[in-house]
C-alpha cells in the first residue's frame, strides 16, 4: 500500500463518513430521538473506513499482511477523527470524556466509602 493511496482513501472516507453522520443526525432529529454524534461517527468510520479499506485491498489485489491489517485499524481511527472535525463535535467529545472521568471517580469514591471526595 502506498502512502498516496492511504491519504486518498482517508480523504474520501472522511468526507463520506462526515456526510453520512450529518444525514443520520438529521434523521434522528426529525424522528425526535436522542443520539450521540460521536458514537454515530465512530460506527460510520468503522463501516466506511474498515470495510471500505478491506474492499480496496481486495479490488487492487493488495495482500493481507500484518502491516495492512494494522492500516485498517488506523484507518478507522483516522476516518472517525476526520468525520468529527468541527468545533461542536470536538467540544462534545471533550465534555463526554470529562463526564465519564467524573462518573468513574465518583463511582470509585462511593466504592471506598468516600462519597464526599
Amino acid at each position: 500500500m502506498t502512502v498516496t493511496l492511504f491519504i486518498t482513501f482517508i480523504t474520501a472516507a472522511a468526507a463520506v463518513s462526515g456526510l453520512l453522520t450529518e444525514a443520520i443526525k438529521k434523521a434522528y432529529t426529525n424522528a425526535g430521538r436522542k443520539y450521540s454524534a460521536n458514537v454515530i461517527a465512530l460506527i460510520n468510520a468503522a463501516v466506511i473506513g474498515g470495510l471500505g479499506m478491506a474492499a480496496v485491498y481486495m479490488l487492487l489485489g493488495i495482500p493481507w499482511t500484518v502491516n495492512n491489517i494494522i492500516c485498517i485499524a488506523i484507518m478507522i481511527v483516522i476516518v472517525w477523527i476526520g468525520s468529527m472535525v468541527g468545533y461542536d463535535k470536538i467540544i462534545q467529545l471533550l465534555k463526554q470524556v470529562q463526564e465519564t472521568k467524573a462518573a468513574a471517580a465518583a463511582e470509585r469514591g462511593a466504592d471506598n466509602g468516600n462519597e464526599d471526595q
